[in-house]
């Protein structure tokens, strides 16, 4: 069994099986989901031929990446260079971590209206930390949010919420000083709970009356008015859950807990949260079909952004809202690098002898290389 076990694997064995008994059932997007992490980086889309120039050794390389935002092994390196270019945004104060969650009747009608619902439920959270940030109640400043929105449970079920990385503080309504925040509490969380609860459902009930929600199978009896309201009826009063916790990991967090796909499955670490200490980490075994239907739960609409800003750092306000509040903090602003870097010379060296390797061939989508020359074709290794 490989140590390094990826979704790409499991896709491109039980994918085709699983889109042959889904066949209909599928989105488009999925479809494209499916088959862009099945090739990333496999000869469907071009490669190229390296030699050592000491040794002479060779491997084939496909190397072209999917860029598909679904993709886990794509995403890992943007993630990583998403982190790299926020960090001229940090402020040097503490910063915290909320996250806004939907009950799980709420949930249910996500599933069946991702963007309308998803969208939703960016605005509401984010309106309820500005509005209860701004009262001079509570913080009485201007805060900036970051907000990336995760659909998953750790078990990969659906679970939308969203995560919010907020600094310690804001501006002043009249921008003439910074309004720190207590060391280790921001807003109170009850408050942000209850403001949350009626934005969202406000809107969410306006949208069922103006029509535009839909519902299919077993929900399908949401689209009336009056069994809509009574599915509802318990989440007006229960507490919506908004609450602090340690830094979060992205989706290919969860996803690089696999330790095995053979035939009784695939099999999975994860945190069962009902339970404490060494016995929150548990694994799973799900056949096949079932991991790819829980991986294509989280397939976003088409065009829809997963992470936003507000307040401060809202992209049209972002860099002055920054130069003010480092004045206010009396922070030098982060120096200006123009210099342009160097690509960085990437490809493994010779498993051989060590020795640089080099590019010798390129071939296209779909295309395999020509066998090399004969004295070398021992040699070989090949590396997809």
């Amino acid at each position: 069994m490989r140590a390094d076990l990826e979704v790409a694997d499991i896709f491109r064995a039980a994918g085709p099986a699983y889109r042959a008994t889904h066949a209909g059932h599928l989105s488009l997007q999925q479809l494209k989901v499916m088959s862009a992490i099945e090739h990333c980086r496999t000869a469907a889309l071009g490669g190229h031929v390296e030699a050592c120039e000491d040794c002479g050794q060779w491997r084939i390389a496909y190397n072209s990446s999917c860029r598909n935002r679904h993709c886990p092994r794509c995403q890992g390196a943007a993630a990583r260079r998403w982190l790299a270019e926020r960090e001229a945004d940090l402020l040097p104060v503490g910063y915290f971590h909320v996250v806004f969650t939907l009950p799980a009747e709420v949930a249910v009608i996500a599933f069946h209206n991702k963007a309308l619902v998803y969208e939703l439920l960016f605005k509401a959270a984010s309106e309820t930390m500005l509005t209860i940030a701004a009262d001079p109640k509570h913080l009485g400043a201007r805060i900036g949010i970051t907000a990336v929105l995760h659909t998953w449970g750790s078990a990969m079920t659906h679970h939308p919420h969203v995560h919010m990385i907020v600094p310690g503080g804001g501006i002043a309504p009249d921008g003439s000083r910074w309004i720190s925040s207590r060391p280790a509490f921001l807003l109170p969380v009850r408050v942000l709970g209850k403001l949350f609860r009626r934005l969202f459902l406000t809107r969410l009930d306006a949208l069922h009356d103006a029509g535009r929600l839909t519902f299919f199978g077993s929900a399908a009896h949401l689209i009336g008015r009056r069994a809509f309201l009574r599915h509802l009826k318990r989440v007006h009063s229960k507490r919506w859950v908004v609450y602090a916790k340690p830094p979060f990991a992205g989706p290919q967090a969860v996803l690089a807990y696999l330790i095995a796909f053979d035939e009784a499955g695939v099999t999975f670490r994860y945190k069962d949260y009902r339970r404490d200490g060494a016995e929150r980490q548990r694994a799973m075994t799900l056949a096949a079909d079932e991991f790819i239907r829980r991986f294509l739960l989280h397939v976003l609409p088409r065009g829809f952004h997963r992470i936003r800003h507000y307040g401060l750092l809202a992209s049209s306000a972002r860099k002055a809202s920054l130069a003010v509040a480092r004045e206010l903090l009396d922070v030098a602003p982060p120096p200006e690098d123009d210099t342009p870097e160097e690509p960085a010379d990437v490809r493994p060296p010779c498993p051989c002898c060590g020795g640089r390797m080099v590019v010798i061939e390129r071939f296209e989508r779909w295309c395999q290389p020509r066998a090399p020359p004969a004295s070398r074709a021992p040699n070989r290794e090949n590396a997809p």
